[in-house]
């Protein structure tokens, strides 16, 4: 068992070097392709964090005091409810539930974020109306909402969740489509690169298949050649990821509080999971294009 190991390694390595360039260009093609579908997953989270607080058809958020009492806010809630004409659903988020939003929402702002407790956060009703189009008769409503006591200021959706969700589809869409086609040609390049070596080696396969070797223990190396390749690609592409989004999580923490961009950080453990996707994916890229061009060519 040793021995067989020990001969699929040192074949593997043999492959490695001599078809070094190959190689390099494969893991490279991998790499960048990975990045760039890592960096799509992270895009995406982001823009799901600027639609956190618009989840489930909400229009129109109604922030209260983090001082109102229970009674305080039941007449806010009275106020809801004698809108039915208008309004569809309504739910209240408390300060745990506004918190744990702001994790996401200020992710990039971690200053404002150390200053909100439970004792000063607004607690805040997510209202959902009957026809989201009538914008009109939604301003109509916050108006006559901002009059009644501790609420803090009302907020509608108008046309920003419209250009959020564009842009959310425009990016993930080709970037995705971008990834796909560069994993594909790091698929051909790793095909190619196990071709050339079985090619290389053509003598020795034919001696091997004589002497009686099966197929899979000459195939084993090749494929072990492409998993590894892929395997690399997936780490330089996690380092690469790493770094950008550290970059950026710095980059994003010196804009205004304002900006609006604090959201697109991602802080909550989000990237370590797409590090293990990609190098996931990596791998099986490589073990499918060097297992198929193994079979193909095995017959040299």
């Amino acid at each position: 068992m040793i021995s067989r190991l020990a001969y699929t390694f040192r074949e593997t390595w043999a492959s490695f070097r001599r078809n070094m360039t190959l190689t390099v260009a494969a893991i490279i093609t991998s790499a960048v392709s990975l990045l760039i579908f890592g960096l799509t997953m992270l895009m995406q989270r982001g823009f799901d964090n600027l639609l956190v607080a618009w989840e489930g058809d909400v229009e129109m958020i109604v922030y209260l005091n983090s001082t109102a009492t229970d009674e305080q806010r039941g007449v806010v809630q009275n106020a809801l409810d004698s809108q039915s004409q208008l309004i569809s659903d309504f739910t209240y988020c408390d300060t745990s539930c506004s918190l744990a939003e702001a994790q996401r929402l200020l992710a990039g702002d971690p200053g404002t974020l150390e200053l909100l407790t439970e004792t000063n956060i607004p607690t805040q009703y997510k209202v959902v109306p009957m026809d989201a189009t009538d914008v009109d008769s939604l301003r109509q409503l916050r108006e006559g909402l901002r009059e009644l006591p501790n609420v803090q200021r009302i907020v509608l959706a108008d046309e920003q969740l419209d250009v959020i969700a564009e842009l959310k589809g425009f990016v993930g869409l080709y970037t995705v489509i971008l990834s796909i086609v560069l994993l594909f040609a790091a698929i051909l390049l790793i095909w190619n690169t196990i071709r050339t070596a079985m090619f290389a080696r053509r003598r020795e396969i034919e001696v091997m298949k004589l002497v009686g070797a099966t197929d899979w223990f000459i195939r084993v190396p090749f494929m072990l050649e492409g998993l590894i390749q892929g395997f690399i690609g997936g780490l330089a592409a996690c380092g690469g990821l790493w770094l950008i989004n550290n970059r950026w999580t710095a980059g994003v923490g010196e804009f205004p509080p304002d900006s609006g961009f604090a959201a697109l950080v991602i802080t909550d453990g989000f990237e370590w999971r797409v590090m293990l996707i990609i190098v996931a994916i990596g791998m099986a890229a490589g073990a499918i294009g060097s297992g198929i061009a193994a079979s193909r060519f095995l017959d040299v």
